[in-house]
């Protein structure tokens, strides 16, 4: 009986050694696949094409910005010390609010470009950072003679904060003191509706709620080198490209985007915030 059982095993693995052999012969079927090559040569190929964001030659140059996950024109500008306005008009962007990760866009004016220039709302006019001497508008002689010169102060070495001349935006204490990580500015203490006046002459370069965080947000231009930024208002009184003086009020104080009444307060050197108590009058 197990010597039948035995030859039995042995056909069935000689039966099962020759179906390998059967198989290994047969070729496996494969889905052609071709390079499409200079030759011309036809066939399936598939091409990988990256499109480059727009200025990608122009990363890493100064004066140039590489926009970052979560950004906005308006942070993009506050971050660069620049109207939203100019960065939209400097880049030739159709759409402002459409803007991509690892776009390129120009931060600093083009060369001759005069409409970037803050316009100080008072009656001493600032010159751009870096330029030895100003030209006033050309008048005729006759009223030349009778019509009193201005005077025109040349920048300081400072970057101008001597000349704006700073007042503190709100008649409250301080809250929470400046924190590069934390804090980027001052908050100061009030009630709805204390009035919210400008630091310095300027111009109103965002009005608006665009900016996460900072609730009804005012930004103003002072000079080449100087932005403030005034937060979290219940109301909001001066509107985009308007010239403001120093001491004018802009906006009423309120809760917007924050847990309490206060007036979140930002000076900008540069784009780079400062501490706002080094530029403040004591009290």
């Amino acid at each position: 009986m197990s010597g039948n059982l035995n030859r039995g095993v042995g056909w069935m693995t000689c039966l099962l050694a020759m179906a390998l052999v059967g198989c290994s012969s047969t070729k496996l079927n494969h889905v052609p696949v071709e390079d499409r090559n200079a030759s011309g040569a036809s066939g399936p190929s598939v091409a990988l094409v990256v499109r480059p964001q727009p200025g990608f030659e122009n990363a890493g140059k100064p004066g140039y910005y590489t926009v970052k996950p979560s950004d906005t024109l308006i942070r993009i500008g506050l971050e660069t010390g620049q109207s939203p306005k100019d960065i939209t008009r400097w880049n030739a962007l159709e759409n402002p609010n459409k803007i991509e990760v690892g776009q390129v866009l120009r931060v600093a004016p083009p060369v001759g470009d005069a409409q970037s220039r803050p316009v100080n709302a008072g009656n001493v006019v600032t010159t751009p950072i870096g330029n030895s001497s100003a030209t006033a508008a050309a008048k005729p002689a006759s009223a030349a003679a009778s019509t009193p010169v201005l005077a025109v102060p040349k920048p300081a070495a400072n970057g101008g904060e001597d000349e704006l001349g700073w007042i503190w935006p709100g008649k409250g204490s301080v809250i929470a003191e400046f924190d590069e990580v934390k804090n980027k500015g001052v908050d100061i203490s009030g009630s709805a509706g204390d009035p919210v006046v400008a630091a310095a002459d300027g111009k109103v370069v965002y009005s608006g709620t665009g900016l996460r965080g900072y609730g009804n947000l005012i930004i103003l231009k002072h000079n080449n080198t100087y932005l403030t930024a005034y937060a979290h208002n219940q109301s909001l009184l001066v509107k985009e490209d308007q010239t403001v003086k120093k001491g004018q009020k802009i906006a009423e104080m309120g809760s917007s985007d924050a847990d309490r009444v206060k007036l979140h307060f930002e000076v900008r050197r540069q784009g780079k915030p400062v501490d706002p108590l080094k530029y403040m009058p004591s009290r």
